[in-house]
C-alpha cells in the first residue's frame, strides 16, 4: 500500500514540473494569452539562474530569463511579432506597450519565485514613472532581500524586440529618466 501512495504521491509532483503563465498584447492588457512552459524549458530556467553566486550575477541571470520566457511564450502566442518600445510594431497585432510588459514580466518573476529560483531578489508590485505629467511607463520592479533598506531595481522588458534579454538597474536611475537608448 505505501508503494501505491509513493506513486502518487510522483504523480503530484510530476503535474508541478510545467507552469501556466497568462501574457498580455495589444495594449493596456487588453488581450491575453495562456502559455505553458515544460519541464526541459523550467530544467533550462533553474540552470540560468542557478548559476547566480551574488545578487548582481542574479540580475544578470533574471534579464536573461525574462528574455528567454518570453521567447517561448511568442511561439505560443502572438507576441513573437512584439518589437521594442511603441512605434516599431504600431497596428501589429501581438504588440506590447510598457503596461503589457509590466504585467506580463511580473506574473514570470512570480514563477520564477514560486519555483524557489530567487534568492536574493524577491518580486514587487509593478512600478510608473512620469514625465511632463502625462508621459507614463511601467515597469515589473524586484528588491534585494540580501540588503540593509532593500535595494530596487527594475525589470524592463519593453524596451527591445521579443526574446531579448529585459533590463535590470537601479530604480533610482530609471526614475531619472535612465533607459538603453532605444525609442522611449
Amino acid at each position: 500500500m505505501r508503494w501505491l501512495a509513493c506513486i502518487l504521491l510522483l504523480c503530484t509532483l510530476s503535474v508541478r514540473a510545467e507552469e501556466r503563465v497568462m501574457v498580455c498584447f495589444n495594449y493596456g492588457c487588453l488581450a491575453q494569452a495562456e502559455v505553458v512552459y515544460g519541464d526541459e524549458q523550467l530544467r533550462q530556467l533553474g540552470l540560468i539562474l542557478g548559476q547566480a553566486h551574488d545578487a548582481a550575477q542574479e540580475r544578470v541571470a533574471i534579464g536573461i530569463a525574462v528574455g528567454r520566457l518570453l521567447d517561448w511564450a511568442g511561439k505560443q502566442s502572438p507576441i513573437f511579432a512584439d518589437r521594442g518600445g511603441n512605434y516599431a510594431d504600431d497596428g501589429v497585432y501581438g504588440k506590447m506597450d510598457c503596461i503589457d510588459h509590466s504585467t506580463t514580466t511580473t506574473r514570470l518573476l512570480h514563477l520564477m519565485d514560486r519555483r524557489g529560483l530567487l534568492r536574493y531578489h524577491r518580486v514587487l508590485e509593478p512600478v510608473v514613472r512620469r514625465s511632463f505629467l502625462i508621459f507614463e511607463h511601467y515597469t515589473a520592479l524586484i528588491e534585494e532581500v540580501e540588503q540593509a533598506g532593500g535595494r530596487r531595481y527594475v525589470v524592463d522588458s519593453w524596451f527591445f524586440d521579443n526574446g531579448q534579454p529585459a533590463v535590470v538597474m537601479p530604480l533610482a536611475q530609471w526614475r531619472a529618466g535612465e533607459s538603453p537608448n532605444v525609442g522611449e
